[in-house]
């Protein structure tokens, strides 16, 4: 049964009109400017190829991708344009090539059909004669030809059926019998019959009518075998190219056949007739399949226009029910992008006949993923490929990969019709040149060529002159189990744990297999992680055999496992898994083909069974906590520019029937703070083991809290941290905490945020001292001019000193400084400012002229030694007048830096006059006091202080006097007088001396004794 074209939509033809495929720019003869932009563009394929597809499709399924059989032809001779194997005799392909030059005479690429043996060893193709003949005349003694064999694409079209092979030249060109010479491509097909020992030309659409009838035909553009033996060929271009199927038995074509005769009558051929006009450009014929059919004139239809629907179809029964399907292909139909725009994708329609010609639309559709890449230029029914019970379809994408070096993709059938997913992708191996390869351009399959029970598949890629052959690898169809007792291991119990595992297969031969079984196979995803269970044997988690199993036979295997320590993991709740995965050994020997089995694809090649450490959690074991976190800290607010010490002191607790598994505090660390360590200060809070991590730009703090955290545990620990990086965006800094454990149920608790505000605050200290401390008025040896040169013309200095230090922790930056002195007393002049200096960015002002009778000044300096006194001030028992105040004031910006002192010096220089000793209140004690005061008017944070700093300072100076020396002069009278009475009292004093006898000389020898004693001895003594 023949499939109809898609209305409307025209194909290309050449300048003399014949019709011809959507082929890439440079394969055709005579392109129009019309022809030329579309093609060009066809062959336009996105870079890079995408792939969507499970593990197993990437690695392919049992076409051997490893070793294909390369067939290489002419160059230049689009060698693979169409393809078919031909099993008559031997196993061999048999290859178009429509550009291939011959030894025909006066024909240029008239083109030839190769044949290619097939063997372990490669052998060369040659060409098989079926028209050894050139251009041939009207009649012998004419002078004009009556064909064209020039550039007819012989080979475009190749079908073999048993002994025969069916080979057409659509562009064949014709000149009628009539006077006038016409050259109309009516197309012409070869038929090779009984292993090539004959050749008969089929030419149903030559003709002695005009081009109006079948002139431009161009028979055996498409064609195929019915399964008994009947040719049906194609001819889109009949009747204004409604296009024509014809159809004749092969039998009947060879009776038929007579050499030298252009016309034939073949009894029984059937062929459609012109219809109304309505349908030309339809192009009938345009592509055949052959399959069982019932009903005449049904005509399928689809949309949208322009997707060239029909370009390819196929039949074969997909889902197994004894009725042949229909796939129909759209290479050029249209997507729209997730941009909104439409791209050239391609998609291929499966009709599954429900009843006679009842054809089932099923969806999805298959649609291409390649823009611009062709998908379903060609469809090939490739017999049960996997051996599933299943008919399976190879699709083409021609244009489609990387580099455009095509794609074939296989689809295995089932019994809704084909899966959405290809299972194996066939990539070229040669990358667009000046035309792409255009690998998959033809196709061919379903015939097992090297008799191992699987079909085989081949591969056009005419544009490299190459075709190439897939063989199928046997399948291997394996069944494996796995099993452990027991499932739940109690950890006090030092038993071990029996695991077996077992495999049966179905293949002829035998297979061999690598097999490993992993224990705790999913802690094998996880870094760093511990296995809690190893092998008995090895002291591994691992184990590796290399196994064989016969056909029909069951293998088992016993091992034994044991459960490690407490104290070497601390998982307790997730399962144990153990996972069995087996594969074919790619080391086993190739089978007599030279190809090794496959496993089959479908087959769960990974197993996997679980254990549970016993808990004590009840009997269904399974723990429920409920946990609970309080959190309290030292302090409620940080302070911008300080380090900001941090105790979170925090309770948790587990109030639920059971314990909670590898419980931890988790803290999320915001990013202006860092972890410190633990809290040791209180022997009463528990020492906990932290952890300080990373992770996505996220630090967080867990620490451990047991494992298990056992019901009705509390405990009591505290956590240090610093808040150093604090910044004026943000009011406040949080702290997360939550505690964590790994059951299933009730696992953690609530998340509990720790906020601290984020406050501005600088201790700001104004200072202030007098040097010298106190001042004698009038200076030694002053005396009072009319004429000031210099300072101590006027009288004593003073210097004040004031200091403004930033204690932080948070800087300042502008803040206002007032000073104000008493620069006159009652009217009198009793300061004379002379200057003052600043240590630091200070600018300064005054409302009095600093220094106006230009006095030589000497050097103002801040004296190290300088003492200044703290806040407190001395209290000054001495009486203080009433003064007037003059001003002098500083305003200054100043930026101070956390917590280190930032000092800003202001000394200030005057000289106490003479207006002091001129009041009618001298020589009495006075004090000279000045007072500043300060107050912080910015800082440069966006958040505002709770309280501005400001403050004051009194700094006073003693005046002492010196009174004048003429004061000091005594009275002469007093002088006399004191004479005198000097004189009196030292007679008074000798009188009383001289009655005491004081003047007197005394004996030296007063008394007889003492007389005696001192005379000398007598001489006789001596």
């Amino acid at each position: 049964r023949r499939t109809a074209g898609e209305r409307g939509v025209r194909t290309h033809r050449g300048a003399d009109g014949a019709l011809m495929r959507h082929w890439p720019d440079g394969l055709l003869q005579g392109c129009t400017p019309r022809m030329v932009a579309p093609l060009a563009r066809s062959v336009l394929c996105i870079v890079g190829l995408l792939f969507t597809f499970s593990q197993p499709v990437c690695e392919g399924f049992n076409l051997d991708l490893e070793s294909p059989t390369v067939y290489s032809g002419p160059t230049g001779s689009y060698f693979g344009y169409a393809v078919d194997f031909y099993l008559a005799d031997s196993a061999s392909v048999v290859i178009g090539a429509p550009k291939a030059d011959t030894a025909q005479v006066n024909v240029k690429q008239g083109g030839a059909v190769f044949y290619c043996p097939w063997g372990l060893s490669q052998s060369d193709c040659h060409t098989i004669q079926f028209d050894p003949e050139g251009n041939r005349l009207l009649k012998e003694t004419s002078l004009y030809g009556v064909d064209f064999k020039s550039h007819q694409w012989f080979g475009a079209t190749v079908r073999s059926h048993g002994d025969t092979i069916l080979a057409c030249a659509p562009l064949y060109s014709w000149r009628t019998e009539k006077e006038t010479p016409h050259s109309d491509a009516t197309g012409t097909c070869y038929l090779s019959v009984h292993n090539f020992t004959k050749f008969v030309e089929y030419a149903p659409c030559r003709t002695g009518n005009e081009a109006i009838g079948q002139g431009y035909c161009q028979g055996g553009f498409s064609a195929d075998f019915t399964t008994d033996g009947k040719v049906v060929l194609g001819g889109p271009g009949s009747y204004f190219w409604q296009g024509q199927v014809i159809s004749a038995a092969k039998e009947e074509i060879i009776k038929a056949y007579y050499p030298g005769y252009f016309m034939q009558s073949v009894e029984g051929q059937i062929q459609t007739k012109q219809v109304q006009a309505q349908h030309d450009d339809s192009y009938q014929g345009y592509s055949v399949a052959v399959g069982d059919f019932s009903g005449d004139q049904v005509e399928g239809k689809t949309t949208p226009m322009g997707s060239y629907f029909g370009y390819a179809v196929a039949t074969t029964d997909i889902n197994s029910d004894g009725m042949a399907d229909l796939l129909v292909g759209a290479p050029m139909f249209m997507v729209r992008g997730s941009d909104g725009r439409l791209e050239e994708m391609g998609r291929v329609y499966v009709y599954l006949q429900r009843g006679p010609l009842n054809l089932e639309l099923r969806l999805p559709h298959l649609t291409g993923t390649e823009a611009f890449g062709r998908f379903g230029s060609t469809i090939a029914p490739l017999g049960d490929l996997n051996q599933d019970g299943f008919n399976d379809v190879a699709v083409s994408c021609p244009f489609g990969g990387e580099d455009r070096q095509g794609l074939v993709y296989i689809y295995n059938g089932y019994s809704e019709g084909l899966r959405e997913k290809p299972s194996q992708v066939i990539a070229g191996q040669w990358a667009a040149g000046t035309i792409p390869a255009s690998f998959g351009f033809a196709l061919r399959g379903d015939k097992d060529l090297d008799m191992n029970g699987y079909p085989d598949l081949i591969v056009g890629a005419f544009g490299v002159n190459k075709a190439l052959l897939y063989r199928s690898r046997p399948i291997v169809n394996t069944t494996a189990s796995l099993t452990i007792y027991p499932t739940m291991i109690n950890p006090e119990e030092k038993n071990c744990i029996v695991t077996t595992f077992s495999f049966a297969q179905c293949h002829q031969l035998g297979s061999y297999f690598q097999v490993e079984v992993q224990l705790d196979s999913h802690k094998h995803k996880q870094k760093g992680a511990v296995k809690r269970a190893l092998f008995l044997d090895s002291q591994q988690p691992l184990l590796q055999r290399r196994m064989r199993v016969r056909h029909g036979e069951r293998v088992c295997n016993h091992t034994k496992i044991y459960l490690r320590g407490e104290k070497d993991f601390r998982d307790k709740l997730s399962s144990i898994y153990v996972a069995l995965n087996f594969t074919l050994d790619p080391k086993a020997a190739a089978d007599s083909h030279g190809l090794r089995p496959i496993l089959n694809y479908q087959t769960a090649n990974v197993i996997e069974q679980k254990a549970q450490i016993l808990l004590d959690c009840g009997e269904d074991n399974i723990c429920v906590p409920d946990l609970k976190l309080a959190v309290h800290g030292d302090r409620k607010e940080v302070y911008l520019g300080d380090d900001n010490s941090l105790t979170l002191t925090f309770n948790a607790k587990n109030e639920g029937e059971g314990g909670a598994y590898e419980a931890e505090l988790y803290v999320v660390l915001p990013p202006e703070a860092d972890y410190s360590g633990i809290a040791r200060n209180n022997e009463s809070l528990t020492q906990l083991t932290c952890s300080y991590e990373t992770e996505n730009q996220t630090r967080y703090l867990s620490c451990d809290l047991g494992n298990p955290m056992k019901s009705g545990t509390s405990l009591w620990a505290g956590l240090r941290f610093t808040v150093p990086r604090l910044k004026d965006t943000h009011k406040t800094v949080q702290f997360d905490l939550q505690i964590r454990s790994k059951n299933e149920n009730n696992s953690h608790s609530e998340i509990v945020p720790y906020k601290l505000e984020v406050v501005v605050q600088a201790d700001v200290i104004l200072q202030g001292v007098s040097r010298p401390d106190k001042v004698f008025f009038p200076p030694v040896n002053w005396k009072l001019t009319k004429n000031h040169e210099v300072e101590q013309d006027v009288g004593p200095a003073v210097e004040h000193i004031y200091e403004l230090v930033n204690n932080g922790p948070s800087r300042i930056s502008h803040t206002l400084l007032e000073l104000r002195c008493p620069l006159s007393f009652q009217g009198h002049p009793l300061l004379y400012p002379l200057e003052f200096s600043t240590e630091g960015p200070i600018n300064c002002t005054s409302d009095k002229n600093m220094n106006h009778l230009r006095l030589k000044v000497s050097d103002l300096q801040l004296c190290a030694d300088t003492h200044l006194p703290g806040s407190n001030e001395a209290q000054n028992q001495t009486r203080r007048e009433n003064l007037l105040w003059g001003e002098a004031s500083g305003l200054f910006r100043h930026l101070l830096y956390n917590k280190a002192a930032a000092v800003a010096v202001h000394p200030f220089k005057s000289v106490l006059t003479e207006g002091v000793c001129s009041s009618q209140r001298a020589y009495k004690q006075y004090v000279l006091e000045c007072l500043a005061r300060y107050s912080v008017e910015k800082m440069p944070y966006a958040i505002l202080p709770k309280h501005a700093p400001s403050g004051h300072k009194k700094v006073v100076t003693p005046v002492v006097w010196n009174k004048p020396d003429i004061e000091n002069t005594v009275p002469l009278w007093i002088i006399i007088l004191a004479i005198l009475a000097g004189t009196l009292l030292l007679a008074l004093l000798i009188y009383v001396l001289y009655k005491f006898d004081f003047f007197k000389r005394s004996v030296p020898y007063g008394t007889a004794m003492e007389k005696a004693q001192l005379k000398p001895q007598a001489a006789s003594e001596a």
